[in-house]
């Protein structure tokens, strides 16, 4: 239902605002169309301005002069609530027209498609394919936008076959969309067979092959198209910016991301906030924080995505303050937060150890219309477990109101671990092996759990079951960027052009080291074998061999920057602090969690990670 329209008179209505007068004699047909048509421009003024007041009293007047019985004025006045984000108010007006042109109908649908409503987009469709009417080149892509929204594969391939039946297939705009929709489903080849079929790209279907492809973690390739669109002098949107951001931060390519965000500058990008989110994501993952918060600042119009992206960046680099802080922020800044904002908080508070806020802000989650998810209790059972409270981390798995997944169970399971409790850690994975087949990962904490506890034969076991089921432990790497290049090293690597220099840095590093005080903690060793094989074995972990490489390459004032995929273990943490003491470097590790920071023998982690 409509707000109440403003009771007012002309004489009442606010200045420079002149509404037409209705026609004296309704016969008198040219002043009647000029009276119409003044009401259409006015409406697509207002529409582009989004001056909600000042439509409502025109809307006003198109009821009492009795316009509303023409098409074209329904057209408008569906856009114009459209644009207001008013979408059942949009609705409303097309249900009340007496007559739907092919217009009226892409108007309803592209408002509800453009304002989150994507079942309403697609139900109308349906409706409109009962008429006699026929699907145009602008219903199409709304239509698809939204299959793309609800990730509808299925219903999006109808909508892509009705297309090919009417003759639209191969329509710039309804290829493009339809290439869109195929990567946002994750259905990268059949994207990729329309991208190469349409004769005519425009800047949709190129972003859209260019974010299916970072989508589904084949970086290169979207680089590749980047380039090749810029050869070609495409127009790129922010929307393409964004999606090759983000590919050079899930790739840790800090140089070449650096060399689009000037590209940004260049085409006025810059102050984007999906650019923006996207930079602030980039520069946080890269291990440059204070990158982070200087384009966060920069951009006057934050969307959701930036705040959140800058909160799991505040929540990385264990600025949780800054974390809470921009928390409240959001509030006056008029911000709603959502279920994604929860866990960055929820992850902050679990990193520093801060289980009453924690706590505070996962019941706060209610408040907010929102319902915990599996991420959500698995957040609050790793912020117990950390803090080392896991008999409450039991509880909450027995009384929350799903079933406990596997990010729930090994939440617990590295409480267990960081906390020696081998009893528990062995009861967990009794119960895990309950569940059937789960991921690489969790078989890995299993054995480890077994190992730990003296239980052999079973860590044996979950490891055979991982090689029977044809699944592999993820090998651990580490990587370094120099200039354009990627160094990437395994434990004991020795392939590197520069090895002997790496391992003879390792030996004289470790001379020192030891003479500071350090001993190998060897315990992080869980293979039954010796004492010596355990020191080789942890010596020359790929973050050591990665230190090294940094500390022969690059200058004494820049930090050493370091990536991890998978978590940096307890002795390797304590070494890499020897080595910032010892070498005077700053060295910046990121593992698959977090980021830690070591310089003068300490780390940000304060040892809570």
């Amino acid at each position: 239902m409509l707000h109440p329209l403003p009771k007012t008179h002309h004489h009442q209505l606010i200045p420079n605002f002149t509404l037409p007068k209705p026609p004296q004699n309704p016969l008198n047909q040219h002043s009647f169309e000029q009276n119409y048509r003044h009401i259409c421009n006015l409406l697509l003024s207002l529409t582009q301005s989004r001056a909600l007041p000042k439509g409502l009293q025109l809307h006003s007047h198109v009821l009492k002069s009795g316009f509303q019985t023409i098409p074209l004025i329904s057209h408008h006045l569906i856009n114009f609530y459209s644009k207001n984000q008013l979408p059942l108010h949009s609705r409303q007006i097309f249900e009340e027209a007496p007559e739907k042109s092919s217009t009226t109908w892409s108007s309803v649908i592209s408002s509800f498609a453009q304002n989150e409503l994507p079942v309403l987009a697609i139900e109308y469709f349906r409706r409109m394919l009962g008429t006699p009417l026929r699907p145009d080149d602008h219903i199409y892509p709304s239509v698809t936008k939204s299959c793309a929204i609800l990730s509808r594969r299925d219903v999006g391939q109808s909508v892509h076959g009705f297309a090919v039946k009417t003759g639209f297939e191969f329509d710039v705009f309804v290829g493009s969309s339809v290439v869109d929709m195929y990567a946002k489903c994750g259905e990268i080849r059949d994207a990729r067979k329309m991208f190469d079929d349409i004769p005519h790209k425009n800047v949709v279907s190129w972003s859209g092959m260019i974010y299916g492809y970072a989508q589904v973690g084949e970086d290169e390739e979207a680089l590749r198209l980047f380039k090749q669109a810029l050869v070609q002098n495409l127009d790129v949107n922010d929307f393409t910016f964004s999606s090759v951001i983000r590919v050079c931060g899930n790739s840790t390519l800090l140089e070449l991301g650096k060399q689009i965000h000037g590209l940004c500058f260049k085409t006025n990008f810059n102050l984007s906030s999906f650019v923006g989110s996207s930079l602030v994501s980039l520069y946080s993952k890269c291990g440059v924080i204070e990158g982070a918060y200087r384009v966060f600042d920069e951009i006057p119009v934050k969307n959701l995505g930036m705040w959140n992206a800058m909160l799991i960046a505040c929540a990385q680099h264990v600025h949780t303050d800054k974390a809470l802080d921009l928390f409240k922020q959001m509030g006056s800044a008029g911000m709603k937060p959502n279920f994604i904002t929860f866990l960055c908080v929820l992850y902050a508070c679990s990193h520093a150890g801060l289980v009453e806020k924690g706590q505070y802000y996962f019941a706060l989650m209610k408040e907010y219309g929102i319902e915990p998810g599996e991420q959500h209790y698995a957040s609050l059972v790793d912020l117990l477990g950390r803090a080392g409270k896991l008999e409450e981390a039991v509880k909450i798995i027995e009384e929350m109101p799903i079933e406990p997944t596997e990010s729930i169970w090994g939440a617990l399971l590295t409480g267990c671990r960081i906390h020696g409790d081998t009893e528990l850690a062995a009861s967990v994975a009794d119960r895990v092996f309950e569940l059937g087949p789960v991921s690489p990962g969790l078989h890995v904490l299993m054995s480890n759990a077994y190992a730990a506890a003296g239980r052999f034969e079973e860590a044996a076991k979950a490891r055979k079951m991982l090689r029977d089921r044809g699944m592999k432990k993820e090998t651990g790497l580490s990587w370094v960027e120099e200039g354009n290049k990627i160094h990437t090293f395994a434990a004991g690597d020795r392939r590197h052009m520069r090895t002997k220099e790496i391992y003879l840095k390792l030996e004289e590093l470790g001379e020192e080291m030891e003479k500071a005080g350090y001993v190998a903690d060897t315990s992080f060793v869980l293979r039954e074998v010796n004492r010596e094989e355990k020191d080789q074995t942890i010596r020359y972990h790929s973050e050591r061999l990665a230190v090294a490489f940094g500390l022969i390459t690059f200058p004494p004032d820049r930090p050493i920057r370091i990536m991890k995929n998978l978590r940096i273990c307890g002795d390797c943490h304590t070494a890499i602090k020897f080595m910032s003491k010892c070498s005077g470097r700053v060295i910046i590790v990121r593992d698959n969690n977090r980021f830690h920071r070591f310089e003068d023998g300490k780390c940000t982690c304060g040892d809570y990670w």
